[in-house]
């Protein structure tokens, strides 16, 4: 029995948000545990499936299972596998696997583990023909209705063969096999082809698991999440018993409202899915506490269901050219519906491509965005997990569409705001934040130092009633991820504002072309000169003064310089006298400054 005690029971990091490292081996994923998602604030990390299955040269041989008494994977060993849980344990970080027990590997062959089946006469390791179904074919059609969704639950899905989930026999071997992952310590369980189980077998077999394992290793309650794609001819809140579903209804709304099919745009996503505490919407999502939400897997990257990062295919890549990608993962981790998991997977150029033979890493440094993503490592992302602990439980209000559908903002109660702006257009206006005065980090480019004292990236100064001017850079193809986020986790030591006064002259402008202050904070743009600050022009004339006040944090180091703007083309001054190049200066604590700057360096 693998009951823990309060003594025994792990310190974990809120679990908020989960990441499935797709294919990572045991060993890697026990180095990124260390590194990268303790430290980070990930609650959980999903495994692929530990257990002996079909050696193929492709991504899916995994989910063919050959025997469920061996874990010898391609990810790794069975004591790589536990060191690996002990060492994500100790850094805070649960440990979900991705259990595959509705079908058997096809073909036949010598598994993973160095067994051997033959689906032909249905010959597995402790399986034998009685504890199959009768072999027969689920068309598409059978899908869509009531009528078919006894040929789904007992017909072979894609040719494998189909396990008899409903024999006493067939629930005590997945029975023993979860009982095996939970006493190494693992933490909960997604199910795959779960709507091709009857709802009863699987509540049964979780019954029969809880009965002897009520609480994980580290004593919490055993996770379990379902895959099931919804259709026509499954029940969804059948499968409630037995755990959270994946919602897969989230990573069609967020391709549909990111890509703008369909008419659809991020102004859609109230009607589609609904509002805090009336969740639903025109598309039918399941409540909350019975979500577990994702913008893509592995299953949607490669079939176009969903926004992907990794799909090199030829088909739409949404990190070209573009940061819908970002945006919605960061929309994810903002918004309060379900239980969000990130997906990190590896660059394919064929659908069936197997995972990389490289590590992902080359002499212990991570090799982001070569052969694996590392997405749970991108910064605007990454910094948005303790955003989603932080504001948990907290009223999503505050509801506002911008210049036009493909920009919002919101609040998460007085704790966290968010602005996504998915257009080509820049995005300024005053927001009512509804968080404390306060100078703050936009955490979608930094984060505070250890001291507290200073930002890695962007600051937003929050006023007395909690408005903030700010503005937020077009999706229009740039460096820049166009969001801002800040919560009060990540609020600067002081928190004072100061109104500072630029002013130039000599410019020495053209009809069409206006002076922009732009520099290292967000109202100066983030050197973005689309997003800078506009200065207005005092008189008429090529070399006539330019100024304006503009709200900056308190006691920070800003770096700027004036450039010449005309909606297309920046003409930046040159090289100042500092060694950095930029015009330099540490703002009031509070109150008021001028910055009277002579005149344009050409």
């Amino acid at each position: 029995m693998a009951l823990a005690s309060a003594a025994q029971a792990a310190t974990f990091n809120p679990p908020d948000t989960s990441v499935q490292m797709f294919q990572w081996s045991w060993n890697d994923i026990a180095t990124e545990c260390t590194a990268w998602l303790g430290p980070q604030g990930y609650g959980a990390v999903q495994i692929s499936p530990p257990g002996a299955s079909k050696n193929a040269d492709s991504w899916w041989g995994v989910y063919q299972p050959v025997n469920y008494r061996h874990l010898s994977s391609r990810m790794g060993t069975p004591a790589q596998l536990q060191h690996m849980i002990d060492t994500c344990h100790a850094a805070g970080v649960r440990v979900y696997a991705d259990i595959v027990v509705n079908q058997m590997a096809d073909g036949a062959g010598t598994a993973t583990d160095g067994s051997t089946w033959n689906a032909a006469t249905l010959s597995y390791p402790h399986f034998s023909a009685r504890d199959f179904h009768d072999r027969c074919t689920i068309v598409g059609q059978d899908y869509e209705s009531a009528a078919g969704r006894s040929k789904v639950m007992n017909c072979r899905l894609e040719g494998m063969p189909d396990l008899a989930t409903e024999s006493a026999y067939v629930q005590g071997q997945v029975a023993t096999y979860m009982r095996a992952l939970l006493d190494m310590g693992v933490d909960g369980f997604r199910i795959d082809a779960a709507k091709h189980m009857p709802a009863t077998a699987l509540l049964s077999i979780m019954n029969a698991v809880r009965s002897t394992n009520p609480l994980t290793r580290a004593g919490e309650p055993i996770w379990v999440t379902q895959e099931i794609i919804p259709d026509g001819g499954v029940t969804r809140s059948d499968y409630f018993p037995v755990g959270t579903v994946n919602e897969f209804q989230f990573a069609s709304a967020m391709r549909a409202v990111f890509r703008g099919e369909g008419g659809k745009r991020l102004s859609s996503i109230p009607s589609i899915m609904g509002t805090w505490g009336h969740w639903g919407g025109s598309w039918g999502f399941v409540p909350p506490q019975y979500a577990t939400i994702f913008v893509n897997n592995w299953d949607t990257e490669r079939n176009g269901s969903s926004l992907n990062a990794s799909n090199y295919t030829g088909a739409s890549n949404d990190t070209q050219g573009s940061k819908r990608y970002d945006l919605a993962n960061i929309f994810m981790l903002a918004q309060g519906y379900g239980e969000a998991q990130l997906h990190s997977g590896f660059r394919f150029r064929n659908t069936n491509d197997d995972r990389p033979t490289a590590s992902p890493y080359a002499a212990g440094v991570p090799q982001i965005n070569v052969d694996w993503d590392f997405v749970h490592r991108w910064s605007d992302i990454a910094n948005m997990v303790r955003f989603r602990s932080a504001t948990n439980g907290h009223a999503q209000t505050n509801w506002l569409v911008g210049q036009n559908d493909d920009q919002i903002a919101f609040n998460r109660g007085n704790v966290g705001f968010v602005a996504l702006n998915n257009s080509r257009s820049s995005w300024t206006q005053t927001f009512a934040t509804g968080l404390p005065a306060g100078t703050y980090c936009n955490v979608i480019q930094g984060t505070l130092d250890t001291s507290g004292g200073a930002c890695s990236g962007g600051t937003v100064a929050v006023e007395a009633g909690g408005n903030a001017s700010v503005t937020v850079a077009a999706n229009d193809g740039g460096s820049s991820v166009p969001a801002v986020a800040i919560y009060t986790g990540q609020k600067v030591a002081g928190g004072g504002s100061c109104a500072v006064t630029f002013s130039i002259a000599n410019a020495a402008t053209r009809f069409g072309q206006n002076v922009y202050v732009v520099g290292n904070e967000t109202r100066l743009g983030n050197w973005t000169p689309a997003a800078g600050f506009a200065l207005a022009i005092d008189g008429s004339g090529a070399n006539v003064p330019w100024s304006g006040t503009v709200k900056l944090p308190g006691s920070t180091a800003v770096q700027y310089k004036y450039v010449k703007w005309d909606g297309s083309t920046a003409l930046w001054e040159s090289n100042q006298t500092t060694a950095s190049g930029n015009r330099e200066f540490t703002s009031c604590a509070a109150g008021a400054q001028t910055r009277a700057d002579g005149n344009f360096k050409p």
